[in-house]
């Protein structure tokens, strides 16, 4: 199988996907914020299980372009619009809390025990990350456009199976990388001091994420 993907055209279409995939991992968005402010607060483990969520999450939006689910999505309008109110939802709550993010009034912890008493367990923060990723609507197009114009009609679903496991596995490994940075290495520290500030920053990434979503909804129902 993996001769078959390295041999023209699939090893073309691979390459063009990954770089794609590569450029959107790396932006500023709303799994960048939740990994980064759980990595900073709660520590690299906790940020290594968002990452995997997050990673989970992508296998979703893999599932719907590669079965042209999302098409079918995008060609509903009631269906369409209810899932950019409940992700328009979600991001303006997770906006709210980096949006509020104060500074940190404790000595951060220098044990995994004191660590983990702030963190969250691990199947929420799973969850957490899952639903970040999962309920974004851009990503979903995002996903829908890659596997509409990179890949060919006559790429065996097999071959598009193995292109959204790498997807998936890249961003697990992408995110965890930046967990291990923000939460094992003495930037924790200066970002533990100052890191609502970046929190912030994400924080109106994300609002105006929502507000994108909520003026694609507004504008799929009333114009």
């Amino acid at each position: 199988m993996l001769h078959t993907l390295l041999n023209s055209p699939y090893w073309i279409e691979f390459t063009a996907l990954a770089v794609a995939h590569l450029v959107a991992v790396a932006s500023p968005g709303p799994d960048f914020a939740v990994v980064s402010r759980y990595s900073v607060r709660c520590g690299a483990r906790i940020g290594v299980w968002v990452s995997l969520g997050i990673a989970l999450g992508i296998l979703i939006h893999v599932t719907y372009s590669v079965l042209g689910l999302a098409l079918v999505v995008q060609a509903t309008p009631i269906l369409y619009g209810g899932l950019l109110l409940v992700a328009a939802g979600y991001f303006l709550w997770l906006a709210s809390i980096l949006l509020r993010a104060k500074k940190s009034q404790e000595a951060m912890p220098t044990t995994q025990q004191s660590a983990q008493t702030q963190a969250p367990s691990v199947p929420r923060a799973i969850g957490l990350g899952f639903l970040t990723n999962g309920l974004n609507m851009k990503a979903t197009m995002f996903f829908l456009a890659l596997f509409t114009s990179i890949v060919s009609v006559e790429t065996p679903l097999v071959v598009k199976s193995l292109y959204g496991g790498y997807l998936a596995m890249a961003t697990f490994v992408w995110f965890a990388a930046l967990s291990l940075l923000l939460g094992k290495t003495p930037l924790r520290g200066w970002l533990y001091a100052y890191g609502h500030w970046l929190d912030r920053v994400m924080g109106l990434i994300v609002f105006i994420l929502a507000m994108h979503l909520l003026w694609q909804w507004y504008a799929l129902t009333f114009l």
